[in-house]
């Protein structure tokens, strides 16, 4: 499945890609589309089984979306946003 998640900083994307990676998930960053907004315009596109790449959500995600057919589905919402 593929997943965008959103951030409140740069580093928070990529910290979060890297974390991606180190699980041997295929991630970039890149702009926020514009259907999604975001504290910082930076996202990560990531692939994988579950959306989460670890035990739980940073506290720098935003939020995350599943891609589908038909536009993005939530799958992780921070409280705060």
């Amino acid at each position: 499945m593929t997943y965008i998640a959103t951030f409140y900083s740069h580093f928070g994307a990529m910290h979060f890609k890297k974390q991606c990676e180190a699980r041997k998930m295929t991630a970039r960053i890149m702009p926020v589309p514009r259907d999604l907004s975001s504290s910082c315009g930076t996202c990560v596109r990531y692939e994988g089984e579950q959306p989460c790449p670890s035990d739980t959500w940073s506290d720098e995600v935003e939020q995350a979306v599943e891609v589908t057919a038909q536009g993005y589905r939530t799958v992780y919402r921070a409280e705060n946003s």
